[in-house]
């Protein structure tokens, strides 16, 4: 029963709220524990919130997703936890936010609340407008970076941003070119309503642009003025090549290997990405500190 909760509330998930961490590696105060804490607090936050979304999109989606290959192993569509269970959860979750929240700045509740919002909205109707569905993804992977900001009160570069919001474009539209794959040449096969607005040849001028705006946002942040100045280094540059072989390592799998349907997973699994990822970290670690 406890496992079954944990996939409703989908804690695997939780992986992409480290964006909130992103601030805080570039603001030379990882190893400052007061920095620290307050943005682990911070990620306990978004994994809150998007919990939170996670349950009333499945609540919403219940009955589409008995049909689906794979959604219908959710706990709801598989009739492991009731319709009215699941609401009691959106309301627990929802009573831990409104009593966490208080005690973070005014600009970070504002940064939490929208990102609720964005994501209801998402869910009863962005996810169904072609192209604002990813944007609306991108948009969730922003807040989180600016979130992570402004709870330790830090500046972030604008080509940080930038380079955010581009690279959760391309992971949205690689969950598109997916998903347009799976059903390619099955028309009954269960899918999104918006795939009808999509073709394949589309997703892939869309992915080819955000993978070439992740790469030239970050060459560009890396080598800025603002950059250099704040780490007396231009080493920084030195990281850029991990960030062009994450973007075509994880094209490799879609485009050859077809896995990019699941970011999460692929993350986890794919021994190359999880070096390339730790090498990243690991090298901007010692290059900014």
């Amino acid at each position: 029963m406890l496992l079954n909760y944990l996939k409703l509330i989908r804690v695997h998930q939780w992986v992409k709220n480290l964006f909130v961490f992103v601030p805080l590696l570039f603001s030379l105060h990882l190893f400052d524990k007061d920095y620290f804490l307050t943005t682990l607090f911070a990620f306990v936050i978004f994994c809150l919130a998007s919990s939170l979304i996670y349950v009333i999109n499945d609540i919403i989606d219940i009955e589409a997703d008995k049909s689906h290959p794979t959604k219908k192993k959710r706990p709801l569509p598989a009739g492991e936890i009731s319709k009215k269970s699941a609401i009691i959860v959106v309301a627990i979750l929802a009573v831990l936010q409104a009593i966490l929240l208080p005690n973070f700045n005014v600009e970070f509740i504002y940064f939490v609340t929208g990102f609720i919002a964005l994501n209801i909205f998402y869910s009863f109707w962005f996810k169904h407008i072609v192209i604002l569905d990813v944007f609306s993804i991108a948009a969730g992977f922003s807040i989180r970076v600016l979130a992570g900001a402004v709870v330790i009160m830090v500046p972030i570069s604008s080509w940080l941003i930038l380079t955010t919001m581009f690279i959760s474009l391309f992971l949205g539209v690689m969950k598109r070119h997916s998903e347009l794959v799976l059903v390619e040449g099955n028309e009954d096969a269960p899918s999104r309503k918006v795939l009808s607005q999509y073709s394949l040849n589309f997703a892939d001028q869309m992915a080819t642009i955000a993978a070439a705006g992740v790469i030239i946002c970050y060459a560009l942040y890396s080598v800025s003025e603002r950059t250099v100045n704040i780490f007396g280094t231009e080493n920084l540059i030195y990281t850029t090549p991990f960030v062009v072989y994450g973007i075509f390592r994880f094209m490799y799998l879609e485009y050859i290997r077809n896995k990019g349907d699941n970011t999460t997973k692929i993350v986890f699994t794919d021994v190359q990405l999880i070096i390339t990822i730790f090498a990243y970290t690991l090298t901007t670690i010692l290059i900014i500190y």
